[in-house]
């Protein structure tokens, strides 16, 4: 095997994509930044406990782990962002009222999510920390939104679900935790006939209700149809009066159910939403609430905020038309070099053309050249 081959599902990242990934990145932090989020920047690696405290066996086995040659100590390459960022909100903010922070940079992952996707994506996210009301859920589900009009994503669905409405079934249920985690995979497959095997030991009542979930998907009558299909308990009812309210206020988007769906990781705690467009072959955009993130750092605040994957957002944004620039040429003369220097100060691209390279082909779209006329260098139309 050649010595320069990269590892399976990690790849270079070549100069027309990269240029696109880097404009998408400042348009969508520039958009967290128009409604007030604080930019952070979490570290690539740290201590593993740190890392991995109350994430879940999911983050574990998605994080590269290694040794501190400084301290002996256990290192993971983070797998995931939020957690980091949980920590800084608890440790080193220490804010006492509400926190707005956003974050881009790559996460490692020991295994791709899916059959063509990188192990190395770029996640960039944002997190209100400190407001327990819908207030905070539906200005995270709107900046989501924005960032994808700002990324040219030409048309998506919203769907919505809530993780108390599983777990307040699986809570009377009564089974070990291999039986709810089958459960749950068997819930994601949409598989009624698995869960009433898996749930035979559990009231016939709460088994129903959870095979019933399986069919609770669709437009807004899904609403209507869990209201009746399950059972009266307080949280699945607060539940769903929450993911009404958020339904009626989301804007400019196709929206859709999915009570049953649990993918993602497994710290969330409320009403949650996953974005899809098409031509993805998953969710563009994951988010929801996860309240208790920060408790593990010993500060326990209300929080909700979503990822996305920059790389994977690129793949399905329309092209924007490239940027236009100036073609220069390379001289030692002093006029040339103002000239050129004036253009760029001023925010232009300005391409100087090396000599003998006249007739090449760039990444840009040179619509005009700088030439000498009349003693004086001047812009004209290519």
């Amino acid at each position: 095997m050649s010595a320069w081959v990269l590892p399976d599902h990690i790849a270079d990242v070549l100069p027309s994509e990269a240029r696109r990934i880097e404009e998408i990145r400042r348009k969508l932090l520039d958009m967290a930044r128009c409604y007030g989020y604080e930019l952070v920047m979490p570290p690539l690696l740290e201590h593993l406990e740190s890392l991995l405290t109350g994430t879940g066996e999911s983050l574990d086995l998605q994080t590269f782990k290694l040794v501190d040659q400084i301290s002996g100590r256990m290192l993971g390459l983070r797998a995931d962002s939020t957690p980091q960022v949980a920590r800084i909100d608890a440790h080193l903010l220490n804010r006492k009222g509400v926190a707005r922070l956003c974050y881009c940079g790559p996460v490692l992952h020991t295994r791709p999510a899916a059959p063509h996707a990188t192990r190395e994506p770029l996640q960039l996210g944002a997190e209100i920390y400190g407001h327990r009301g819908m207030e905070a859920d539906l200005e995270i589900l709107t900046l989501a939104m924005d960032c994808l009009r700002a990324a040219n994503v030409p048309a998506f669905t919203v769907d919505l679900a809530d993780v108390r409405i599983v777990s307040s079934l699986l809570d009377l249920a009564g089974l070990s935790a291999v039986e709810t985690a089958e459960i749950q995979l068997a819930l994601g497959a949409k598989d009624a006939a698995a869960i009433g095997m898996l749930a035979r030991r559990s009231d016939s009542a709460i088994r129903k209700a959870l095979q019933d979930l399986t069919r609770c998907y669709g437009d807004v009558q899904v609403l209507a149809q869990a209201r009746q299909s399950l059972p009266a308990l307080p949280a699945i009812g607060q539940a769903l009066d929450e993911l009404q309210w958020l339904a009626s206020h989301i804007e400019g988007a196709q929206v859709s159910f999915d009570l049953a769906d649990l993918r993602g990781y497994a710290y969330y705690s409320g009403a949650r939403f996953a974005v899809y467009a098409q031509g993805a072959p998953d969710a563009l955009v994951r988010g929801g609430r996860y309240d208790a993130v920060g408790s593990v750092f010993g500060r326990e605040r209300p929080a909700v905020g979503f990822s996305l994957d920059v790389k994977s957002l690129v793949q399905v944004a329309q092209v924007s038309t490239l940027r236009s620039a100036v073609r220069a040429p390379w001289g030692e003369d002093k006029a040339l070099r103002a000239a050129i220097a004036r253009l760029r100060s001023a925010g232009e691209t300005v391409v100087c053309v090396l000599p003998g390279h006249e007739s090449e082909i760039d990444e840009f779209h040179c619509d005009r050249a700088l030439v000498a006329q009349g003693g004086q260098w001047v812009l004209v139309p290519v």
